[in-house]
C-alpha cells in the first residue's frame, strides 16, 4: 500500500487486527501482489516509482545493484520481504543474522528473488551452505555499508551522495516512514538541474519542447471553456444549434419554460469542467513535464486518452457540434506533441524534509483528494451512460415538469441534442478525474506548490459554476446536488490539510 493509505489507515488497521498483525498483513499483501506476473510492475507504476538514476548504482559486497539502497531483515521475514521490496524501490535485501538453523528458510526465500540478496552469516559454515543460493555476504565491519534506524530521507540521501556508500535500512524505518521511503530517498538523491524558462523556448514550433505544447493545450481548453460559458450565458444557441433543432430560444422557452434553463445548466457545468481540465493540463505541463517528472507526462497522456475519444459520442447521439469538433481537431495534434516526446532530465527543485506531523496531515489530504477524483470518475462514467441511454435522471424531468415522450413530441431532435451535451460532460468529467487522481497520487511532495494551486483552480472551476447555475435556475434538489456538495467538502478539507506541506518553501 502507498503512504497515502498506510499512514491514514494504519490506526484503524491496528485497532482491528492488532499492530503487529496489521504490519505483517500489509507486508504479505505486497509480497503476494509483487510475486505474481506483472504484479511488481503494477505496484511500481501505481505508486509512481521510476527507475533510479545511474549514479545511484554500484556494488554491495561485490554484488552489482541498481540502487545502493536496501533493507536488512531477519530470516523469519525474508520470504515476504524479498518479494515485496523490489517494486517499492529497494536495490537489495540483506538477511541476517543467519545461523545454521536458518539456512533452509533463506534458501527458499532467495529462490525467486528479483533483486540481489546478501546474507550476514554467523559463521563460515553458514556461508558455505548458502554460497550458491545467494548473491553475496556482508559483515558488521563493512565501512561502505551504513545501517540506519532513522527514517530521515535527507540523511539517507546524503549517504548515497558518497560514491560506493550504501544505505541499509532496518525494518523499523519502513514501519515509521511508510512503504514510500525508498522512492523518497531515491528522488532526494537524484541530481537535478534548473528548469527551462519561457524565454528558452524559441520561436520555431519544430523546436518547442513537450511542456510548451502541453501548456498550449491547457490554455486552449481554458479558452474554449470560457468561450462556451459566454455563449451559454448569452445567446445559448448558435446558428448550427438552431439549424439542427429547427427552433429558436424563444420557441424552446414557449414549449417549456424550464427547458432553456436546463440547457444552460448542462452547458455551464460542461464549460466549468473544460476550464478545470485546462487548469490541470497547464499545471501538469509547467509544474511536471517542464521539470522532467515522468509521471506528469503519463497523467497527461491517460487523461487525454479518455477525453479526446469522447468526441465520438456523436455517433450515438447523432448531433455533431462544429465548434467542439474544431476545438478538438486543433488541440489534438498539440496534445500528441506534448506526450510523444521522452521526459526531460530531472529539473525539479529539491526541498528539504519538514516536520513529520505536517507530512502525516498532508497524507490524509492526499487520500481524500484521490477519493474525490475516483468519485468524479464514477460520476462521469454514470453521466456518460445516462446521456447515451435514458438521457435524463428523475430529478431532471421533475424540474422541467415534463416527460421524455413529451419532449419528443415537441421536437424529435431535442432529446438527442440534450444527450450530446450530457454525454460530453460525462466524458470531460472522466478526463478531469483521471488527471486529479494521478496528480494527487504521484505529485504529492513537499514544496510542490503548483500541485496545490492546480488542484485548487480545477476545483473552483469545476464545482463553483455547478453550484451557482443550479441555484440561479432554482434546480436545487438536494439528492441531485449531494455529490457536488460532498466533492467540495472533501476537496476543501484535503487542500486545507495539505497546504502547509505542498506550499512549504525551501530554506
Amino acid at each position: 500500500m502507498p503512504d497515502w493509505t498506510y499512514h491514514p489507515l494504519r490506526g484503524a488497521a491496528a485497532a482491528v487486527l492488532g499492530r503487529r498483525r496489521s504490519q505483517l498483513t500489509a507486508l504479505r499483501l505486497l509480497a503476494s501482489i509483487g510475486s505474481r506476473p506483472g504484479g511488481a510492475r503494477l505496484i511500481a507504476r501505481g505508486f509512481g516509482h521510476r527507475h533510479p538514476p545511474e549514479r545511484l548504482a554500484g556494488k554491495v559486497a561485490d554484488v552489482p545493484v541498481a540502487v545502493r539502497l536496501g533493507i536488512s531483515v531477519t530470516p523469519a521475514l525474508a520470504h515476504d520481504v524479498i518479494r515485496a521490496m523490489p517494486p517499492l524501490g529497494a536495490g537489495f535485501v540483506e538477511v541476517g543474522p543467519v545461523s545454521a538453523a536458518d539456512v533452509q528458510a533463506v534458501r527458499e526465500a532467495a529462490a525467486h528473488r528479483s533483486i540481489p540478496v546478501v546474507v550476514r552469516a554467523l559463521d563460515r559454515d553458514v556461508e558455505a551452505a548458502l554460497d550458491s543460493h545467494v548473491d553475496g555476504f556482508t559483515g558488521d565491519d563493512d565501512a561502505h555499508l551504513v545501517r540506519v534506524c532513522d527514517p530521515s530521507v535527507t540523511a539517507a540521501a546524503t549517504v548515497l551522495a558518497e560514491p560506493g556508500a550504501a544505505v541499509l535500512a532496518r525494518p523499523e524505518v519502513l514501519v515509521a516512514a511508510g512503504p514510500g521511503w525508498f522512492a523518497r530517498v531515491t528522488e532526494a538523491a537524484t541530481p537535478t538541474t534548473p528548469a527551462p524558462r519561457l524565454r528558452d523556448v524559441g520561436r520555431s514550433p519544430r523546436r518547442w519542447p513537450a511542456w510548451w505544447w502541453g501548456m498550449l493545450v491547457g490554455l486552449g481548453m481554458t479558452g474554449a471553456g470560457l468561450g462556451a460559458a459566454v455563449i451559454t450565458l448569452g445567446p445559448v444557441l448558435l446558428w448550427y444549434d438552431r439549424d439542427y433543432l429547427g427552433m429558436t430560444v424563444h420557441e424552446l422557452h414557449a414549449a417549456n419554460h424550464h427547458l432553456v434553463h436546463f440547457l444552460q445548466h448542462d452547458r455551464i457545468t460542461m464549460a466549468g469542467t473544460m476550464v478545470a481540465i485546462g487548469a490541470l493540463y497547464t499545471g501538469l505541463a509547467l509544474g511536471g513535464i517542464r521539470r522532467g517528472r515522468p509521471w506528469a507526462r503519463e497523467a497527461y497522456l491517460l487523461s487525454g486518452a479518455i477525453g479526446f475519444p469522447t468526441l465520438l459520442y456523436f455517433l450515438a447521439t447523432g448531433f455533431v457540434e462544429p465548434l467542439h469538433a474544431a476545438t478538438s481537431v486543433v488541440l489534438f495534434p498539440m496534445y500528441v506533441a506534448a506526450v510523444r516526446r521522452a521526459p526531460h532530465r530531472p529539473r525539479w527543485r529539491p526541498v528539504p524534509e519538514g516536520p513529520e506531523p505536517e507530512r502525516r496531515r498532508a497524507l490524509v489530504g492526499q487520500l481524500l483528494m484521490i477519493v474525490t477524483g475516483a468519485g468524479l470518475f464514477v460520476g462521469g462514467a454514470v453521466i456518460s451512460v445516462v446521456g447515451l441511454t435514458g438521457v435524463f435522471v428523475p430529478s431532471d424531468l421533475t424540474f422541467m415538469g415534463i416527460s421524455t415522450a413529451s419532449l419528443d413530441g415537441v421536437n424529435p431532435r431535442l432529446v438527442p441534442f440534450i444527450a450530446h451535451d450530457r454525454a460530453g460532460f460525462g466524458g470531460a468529467l472522466m478526463s478531469a478525474a483521471v488527471a486529479i487522481v494521478l496528480l494527487s497520487a504521484w505529485g504529492w511532495r513537499r514544496g510542490e506548490a503548483w500541485v496545490f494551486w492546480t488542484l485548487a483552480a480545477a476545483a473552483a472551476a469545476g464545482f463553483l459554476p455547478a453550484v451557482v447555475v443550479h441555484g440561479a435556475i432554482h434546480y436545487t434538489d438536494f439528492i441531485h446536488l449531494a455529490p457536488v456538495y460532498f466533492g467540495i467538502a472533501l476537496t476543501g478539507t484535503a487542500l486545507l490539510l495539505a497546504r502547509p506541506y505542498l506550499c512549504a518553501e525551501a530554506r
